[in-house]
């Protein structure tokens, strides 16, 4: 028997045997609630908010373990499927302690447990679908029919927990009509949600996973609706193309400054689409001659707009130099456009040996398998601790500080202090043990206790429009400090007025924009410690003397127009 036969059968899943187990939602509802209640009780009940490097590991250890555990489980094969679960588990619980207990000590740490779940994504169907022992011999069919049938059967089991939590909150408000409140009470205990929730996703995907026939029905039918789009995403994207080569790709730098996720997200609309017109095989494939021509346009289409992609993020790269958020927009830019050019190749070389491949499409598929394992292991690689793109980004920042590409007063020192981890405060002191303007700098950005609402550069602080009244430069100073660690008190220009005499050091100012202000005390006091509560009357009672009074206010006024609202009227 063949492999596609194989894979054909209703019985069959990854190439391997396959059967109904009457026991599988309980197993599965019973094992993912006890893991949701493990989860709840390892985090300190503060769920994915954990904040604690050993509970944040603990917890992803048990999550991802427990889930992929349940989507690989069969009566008769476990030991393998606990074996890859605790793998996953030890790999996620790991990144999650570097993630959470590395702290700001670590450039942009989610990226790379992000990279973690693709890696553990990629690596789930791929299990399943035997490729640990044949390598890249295993049959497209097996692969592909893997991963629609763990992506629909968890999107299945997602919404049968939703209507779980549905039925349960009926059923909570139904009690409650009899003055009976232990449905609403225990919703509310953080414990039961994770057992529910685990329960009735785990129940679900087990019955789901009993019918597979249902899933490769469903699968097909996406297929078919998801072709459909295809034409007119084909059709849009060469319309596009053309008028790039016709205007030039400078229009669109100057059109939009988010030229780069709108290009990807395109590219990867152009990927899903033709891949639903390619299928698993070439009887499964649309015959249908203006698909076909469709999925070839969106297969070329994929490179040259990444390739685009890639040329927006380097203009910024240019302009503004290395940052770790960047260096993953590099490495998302570079799996784009390896699918674009391993696409473009597989159709020249489909069109060449068309007669003994099967054409361009046997050829994508092929690529398919070999990008899926590329990407899996550049994945992982990346969510390692191997690469710091903090400290890569903080040498290219100060290379184009020394070389002069960018002077003192336009540098961003708060980038260095708060987002490239301890590679960029090391950064940081070693300008600030300078001399000259940019050690000045350095050490103003090392004094920040707090994270700046939105960065400003010294020139930008110094350039920024605003006017105080009355004139003092001592108050400016203190002004254009405050605004430049709060941005959102001054968006363009604005105007400081100082609303009462100093008193104890401190310098009483409201900073006017539009026609809304903000009162704030210059130089700030400390408040995290002691943070002062205002008194407001109690609520009136029955004896309570009511009564209207006449109280003067103090208003700014705007070209002879009072603002919204008095000073002190906090």
């Amino acid at each position: 028997m063949s492999d596609q036969q194989t894979a054909q059968q209703p019985g069959t899943i990854a190439g391997e045997s396959h059967s109904e187990w009457a026991l599988r939602p309980w197993l599965l509802g019973a094992v993912l609630a006890a893991a949701g209640l493990a989860i709840h009780f390892s985090g300190g009940g503060a769920g994915p908010y954990v904040k604690v490097g050993w509970r944040a590991a603990l917890a992803a250890f048990l999550f991802f373990g427990s889930l992929s555990f349940a989507f690989l489980v069969e009566r008769e094969r476990w030991k393998g499927a606990l074996v890859f679960a605790l793998g996953t588990g030890v790999v996620m619980a790991g990144l999650a302690w570097r993630a959470v207990g590395g702290g700001d000590s670590i450039a942009d740490p989610e990226y790379g447990f992000f990279a973690g779940v693709i890696a553990t994504g990629l690596a789930l169907p791929m299990y399943q679908a035997g490729f640990h022992r044949t390598r890249f011999a295993t049959p497209y069919r097996t692969l592909h029919e893997s991963a629609w049938s763990d992506a629909i059967s968890g999107a299945g089991a997602l919404a049968f927990m939703g209507a779980a939590w549905l039925m349960l909150a009926l059923m909570a408000e139904l009690f409650h009509l009899l003055k009976i409140d232990f449905l609403r009470d225990l919703m509310n205990k953080d414990w039961f949600g994770w057992i529910w929730s685990g329960a009735a996703f785990g129940a679900a995907l087990g019955v789901l996973w009993n019918e597979l026939k249902i899933i490769g029905t469903l699968q097909r039918l996406v297929m078919v609706v998801l072709s459909i789009l295809a034409v007119p995403m084909a059709l849009g994207l060469a319309l596009f193309l053309l008028a790039m080569i016709v205007s030039g790709p400078d229009v669109l730098w100057e059109a939009t400054r988010s030229a780069t996720p709108i290009l990807l997200t395109c590219a990867a609309g152009a990927w899903v689409l033709a891949n639903a017109i390619v299928r698993d095989s070439d009887d499964d494939a649309s015959h249908n001659r203006v698909l076909r021509i469709a999925g070839l346009v969106l297969a070329l289409s994929i490179l040259p707009l990444t390739v685009f992609a890639a040329i927006s993020l380097g203009t910024r790269v240019a302009q503004y130099g290395l940052s770790p958020e960047r260096l993953w927009g590099l490495v998302a830019i570079g799996v784009a456009c390896a699918y674009g050019l391993a696409w473009l190749v597989a159709v020249l070389r489909g069109w060449r040996g068309k007669a003994q491949s099967g054409g361009w499409m046997a050829r994508i598929r092929e690529s398919n398998i070999h990008l899926a394992a590329a990407i899996c292991v550049v994945a992982l690689f990346l969510a390692l601790p191997i690469l710091d793109f903090g400290a890569i980004s903080a040498r290219s920042q100060i290379a184009r500080l020394e070389s002069g590409k960018v002077s003192p007063d336009r540098f961003d020192y708060a980038a260095l202090r708060w987002d490239f981890g301890d590679a960029g405060r090391r950064a940081l002191a070693g300008l600030a043990s300078g001399k000259g303007d940019t050690a000045k700098f350095a050490k103003e950005a090392q004094a920040q206790k707090n994270r700046p609402y939105r960065t400003m550069t010294p020139a930008e602080v110094t350039d920024f429009l605003i006017r105080v009244q009355p004139s003092d430069p001592k108050l400016e100073k203190l002004v254009r400090d405050y605004i430049r660690d709060n941005r959102w008190a001054c968006n363009e220009a604005c105007v400081a007025i100082e609303t009462r005499a100093p008193r104890d050091g401190k310098r009483h100012v409201a900073i006017v924009q539009g026609r809304s202000f903000a009162e704030v005390t210059l130089p700030e006091a400390d408040t995290s410690g002691d943070v002062l509560a205002k008194e407001y009357p109690s609520v009136s009672g029955p004896d309570s003397k009511v009564e209207i009074r006449m109280i003067e206010k103090r208003y700014i006024f705007v070209d002879g127009k009072p603002l919204d609202r008095p000073l002190d009227d906090d």
